[in-house]
């Protein structure tokens, strides 16, 4: 394969199978077979990482710097399989790095992109990390969950079902909280997937991660700088480009800085329905996790507040709690004072619906006054 790349040709599947074939004589048909699978898996594929990735129960592997490789299949970080050698785990985050088409070295030690499988990649070189290479995969979701099939999965009761489908419908702004891995993307796709189907959804993403079943999506992702330092395409440029773009609903992937105030001013001028996530330790600090971002893009706290309290009317707190991820919280946006505040609605344990004192509002604002979740 060395051969193959220095004589300027691309390593693609066909030309795998071609060196294996060389070694018919010595090895066999069968051994050939396995030898270009091996082959394979090393040049095109993740190597050693391509077992967990093909399992479908994972859904993030992750290679320290002590060659130790974790996998999450739901239930948390698990340790699998004997260490890799660092020499091994940086030249395969520097090959990753080019098949996700991004740079890679001691120049340009980190590096966030998306594989052509659909995995989000994110690697780190030393010194930046102890020890050698880190390599961190996000493995897509294998199919497109319903807000059905979260129901069903025990993320929220039905009568909570009831009121995301509501939430949807009635056109009110939302964001998503929560931390890593609680299950702010995957609700959020979900209920994209009640929004009628004449509706346009413009979403923008630093790397793809929203998998929405919806007849139409256009999809914006930003652009990191080339070697040179130029090209970059930031999310603040695209929410800019999102809305001369004709959108019905504007939704931004992962709210996490400048872009904020675009976002605001967008759902400020008319465009309903738009929605969002953002990091946030519960539904209550939300408030507080958009004045951070703002001071990125200038803002002053009084200004976020203000903008935020005319702009997002809900928001959806995820927890992993005991493994699970569950929808902890339905907050609503309380303006009624000086400074808006997310009073909890719903509230969840796992085993009953939690009415909050903020339930009255969030049931005006749905139009379910005399309904109430069981």
């Amino acid at each position: 394969m060395w051969e193959q790349a220095r004589a300027g040709q691309l390593p693609d599947p066909d030309r795998v199978v071609d060196v294996a074939r060389e070694e018919v004589g010595a090895l066999g048909l069968t051994r050939v077979a396995a030898s270009a699978g091996e082959l394979s898996s090393r040049v095109l594929g993740a190597g050693p990482l391509d077992p967990w990735l093909a399992d479908p129960d994972v859904t993030d592997v992750g290679v320290n710097g002590d060659g130790r490789v974790w996998v999450d299949r739901g239930g948390g970080p698990e340790w699998v399989g004997a260490p890799l050698e660092a020499e091994v785990v940086r030249a395969l985050a520097v090959r990753l790095a080019g098949v996700a088409g991004r740079r890679l070295d001691d120049a340009s030690p980190w590096v966030d992109g998306q594989l052509p499988s659909g995995a989000r990649l994110h690697a780190v070189l030393p010194p930046l990390v102890a020890g050698g290479a880190h390599i961190t995969i996000r493995v897509p979701a294998r199919r497109h969950l319903a807000l059905g099939d979260l129901e069903d999965a025990g993320m929220f009761q039905e009568s909570v079902g009831a009121v995301l489908r509501r939430l949807v419908t009635a056109r009110l702004a939302f964001v998503v909280s929560g931390g890593t891995g609680a299950g702010k993307t995957t609700l959020l796709a979900a209920l994209l997937g009640v929004v009628e189907p004449q509706e346009r959804l413009l979403v923008v993403e630093d790397v793809r991660e929203l998998h929405v079943a919806h007849p139409h999506v256009v999809r914006l992702e930003a652009r990191p700088p080339n070697v040179e330092g130029t090209g970059e395409v930031t999310l603040t440029t695209l929410v800019r480009q999102a809305l001369r773009m004709r959108p019905d609903r504007i939704v931004v992937g992962e709210v996490r800085g400048a872009e904020v105030r675009e976002l605001l001013a967008a759902l400020n001028t008319g465009h309903e329905g738009g929605c969002g996530t953002v990091h946030a330790n519960a539904a209550e600090d939300v408030v507080a996790r958009f004045e951070a971002l703002g001071a990125l893009a200038g803002l002053s706290p009084e200004a976020v507040r203000v903008q935020l309290g005319a702009a997002i009317a809900v928001v959806l707190h995820c927890a992993r709690v005991d493994g699970v991820r569950r929808l902890a919280t339905v907050g609503v946006v309380d303006r009624s004072n000086a400074e808006p505040v997310v009073r909890t609605a719903l509230g969840w344990d796992g085993a009953s619906c939690l009415l909050g004192d903020g339930w009255p509002l969030l049931q005006r604002r749905l139009g379910l006054v005399g309904w109430e979740p069981t």
